[in-house]
């Protein structure tokens, strides 16, 4: 079995790397197991070869580990930096119309704990997910909306890595399937300040990390066999 740990850059869709590669080491056979917005960095399991691309379901419903960045005060249509974004009135108003103070950082390491757990998230609808063969992005960018069915997802951790008001940066471990914008963008409606995913780095898929991944950039056909992970479980 051939699987590369590819640290994805920034704006490269993840079908950008499966191309990038198949185009540098002449295979076609190339996939990934699970799929990064364009703006977000961090780890993609890339297989190389049929046989390893048939068993990439198994690396699909391992645990998700991010490290995320958070605009509060903000809002996105897309729920996260590249979609139109609409910075909320200063200073913030109650709907009796009384300033707001930020969220202190007690206030918000509650709202935090409060998403901790199984529950129903909304696809949103800039995404890869596909509903009767159609991606919802390529609606989105038509200007259509359409219902989506909730998924079940867990968050089993957010641990609080930074904060000072309008920025916060968030540490999350879940399941396979959630989506970290709509994440941000629930934490933002809790505080009753808005929010968006303004950076997002997936650092680690089960125990795979991001500290053994390569830019894609540097693989080539002379030397991404000194790529390819030793022991996968398989």
């Amino acid at each position: 079995m051939s699987y590369v740990l590819v640290d994805k850059p920034k704006t490269w869709t993840s079908h950008d790397v499966v191309g990038y590669l198949r185009k540098v080491l002449k295979i076609k056979k190339i996939g990934h197991a699970g799929t990064l917005d364009p703006f977000a960095t961090g780890l993609l399991i890339v297989g190389v070869g049929r046989e390893s691309t048939k068993r990439l379901d198994e690396f699909k419903n391992l645990l998700k580990t991010y490290i995320a960045t958070l605009q509060l005060g903000a809002i996105s249509d897309t729920g996260d930096s590249t979609g139109v974004i609409t910075n909320l009135p200063q200073p913030l108003l109650t709907k009796e119309g009384h300033a707001l103070s930020p969220p202190t950082k007690g206030e918000l390491e509650g709202v935090l704990d409060s998403f901790i757990g199984e529950q129903d998230q909304i696809p949103p609808m800039y995404s890869a997910k596909k509903i009767e063969g159609k991606k919802l992005y390529e609606l989105a960018r038509k200007g259509i909306e359409i219902e989506r069915k909730p998924n079940k997802i867990n968050i089993y951790e957010i641990k609080l890595l930074e904060y000072s008001y309008p920025q916060l940066k968030i540490e999350v471990i879940c399941s396979a399937g959630t989506y970290i914008r709509t994440l941000a963008q629930d934490i933002g409606a809790a505080l009753d300040v808005g929010a968006y995913c303004d950076e997002l780095e997936r650092t680690k898929i089960g125990d795979y990390s991001i500290k053994d991944g390569v830019n894609p950039k540097k693989i080539s056909k002379e030397n991404y066999e000194d790529f390819i992970l030793k022991e996968t479980g398989f």
